[in-house]
């Protein structure tokens, strides 16, 4: 599968979540303060919450149940409750298109 457009860039805020699905598959989608878009999985490991209507700080997206944030970059928990990564997707700019693949998922150390 290849990368499938979500939204254009102009509809993202900045330090705002947006929920998107590309086949099947829950996204937060966020456009931090330096300009680029992360796209992490919308649904936290610690319970069955979207992660899209949570927080945006910095590098991270905190959930608004519990207070797990996890890192945009790395989709590692920052803190319990979570103990389990959620998946980061491939995301590509072009123009004013965001495409995410969600079949790539990135392995970040």
């Amino acid at each position: 599968m290849t990368a499938q457009r979500v939204c254009a860039l102009s509809d993202l805020v900045q330090d705002e979540a947006r929920r998107v699905e590309v086949d099947g598959v829950a996204i937060a989608l966020v456009l931090d303060s330096s300009g680029e878009v992360h796209a992490i999985g919308d649904v936290c490991t610690h319970g069955d919450i979207s992660l899209s209507e949570g927080f945006v700080d910095g590098e991270s997206l905190e959930c608004w149940a519990h207070g797990s944030a996890f890192s945009l970059r790395t989709g590692k928990p920052l803190n319990l409750p979570a103990y389990e990564p959620v998946p980061v997707f491939a995301v590509t700019v072009d123009g004013d298109d965001v495409l995410v693949d969600a079949t790539v998922t990135l392995e970040v150390n």
